[in-house]
């Protein structure tokens, strides 16, 4: 890994550039997926949709530590869970280890939800993917799992500050 304060060279640009005009068309074309759920009340908001993603790993995830993962404060994460609560996606149960915490889990329809959003999603770069030649196929593979590896390497070697996780 080249260091941080290395100039990078003309192809570690272009890579790095074009990784960066896929994540935004991904989010894009993944926010449209969410918007276009069919019979289903949409999250109003990317940030809800993070939220849900975050307890869907973290099945009876304390309120503090979505907090964390999100970098948000508790106001901003309770205002949100509300609103996730109020259309059915979201329920909070005290702890059974502290009463006077709440832990929250996703709904069947909230998991219903996401996994809606996520065959969409996956149907998008299923057929983007067939369309490319083997070759590059092949590539994208090689280079994705290199730059996974990569990023979770870095994320690891950074401090602990809230809103930091592994991104496995």
């Amino acid at each position: 890994m080249t260091a941080p304060d290395a100039a990078p060279s003309g192809i570690q640009h272009e890579a790095t550039q074009s990784a960066s005009f896929i994540t935004e068309l991904l989010d894009v074309m993944w926010d449209n997926a969410r918007n276009s759920t069919a019979g289903m009340t949409a999250p109003g908001s990317t940030s809800q949709l993070r939220l849900m993603y975050v307890v869907d790993r973290e099945d009876g995830i304390r309120m503090r530590a979505v907090c964390e993962r999100l970098a948000s404060a508790a106001p901003t994460v309770t205002r949100m869970c509300d609103r996730l609560q109020a259309i059915g996606f979201l329920e909070r149960l005290p702890s059974s280890e502290n009463g006077r915490e709440i832990t929250l889990r996703l709904t069947p329809t909230g998991k219903r939800h996401l996994q809606r959003i996520r065959e969409q999603r996956d149907a998008m770069l299923h057929q983007a993917i067939d369309n490319m030649p083997p070759t590059e196929r092949h590539a994208l593979a090689q280079g994705l799992a290199g730059l996974h590896t990569q990023l979770n390497t870095a994320l690891e070697q950074q401090p602990h500050t809230p809103g930091r996780h592994s991104a496995a």
